[in-house]
């Protein structure tokens, strides 16, 4: 039987995955660059640019996006450390998406290259 970390090495022999050395030329490539986290993770900080459609909202969000239906749109796919983009990157795929790519390490890849990150302010209350 196979658990969630067999899934994501599964996926990842079969997707793209791009450097974060080569991400930002990918994300600069892209049509889109789409972060699949959850709300939470999104909102504390996001790649400048994202677009956030949660893992589990992916296939739907693109189905009913008509924006986001043609299938040789390329997308650049992260998650916080990459095992649910590779999943992410996977569906896409069988849904017949042919350019899409998955950032290796994810967002805290990113965050630790020193790259660029969207973080929300609050407002002030004084």
């Amino acid at each position: 039987m196979k658990n969630a970390h067999d899934l994501v090495t599964d996926a990842k022999t079969r997707i793209q995955e791009v450097s974060i050395q080569d991400a930002e030329a990918a994300i600069r490539d892209a049509d889109a660059l789409i972060d699949v986290r959850e709300s939470d993770e999104f909102a504390a900080g996001h790649i400048p640019g994202a677009v956030h459609i949660p893992r589990g909202m992916l296939e739907f969000k693109l189905s009913n996006a008509p924006e986001l239906s043609a299938r040789d749109l390329k997308l650049v796919l992260y998650c916080k450390t990459s095992g649910r983009a590779a999943l992410a990157a996977c569906s896409l795929q069988e849904m017949g998406y042919m350019n899409v790519q998955s950032i290796s390490g994810g967002f805290d890849a990113w965050s630790e290259a020193g790259k660029p990150v969207v973080t929300p302010s609050l407002p002030s209350f004084d």
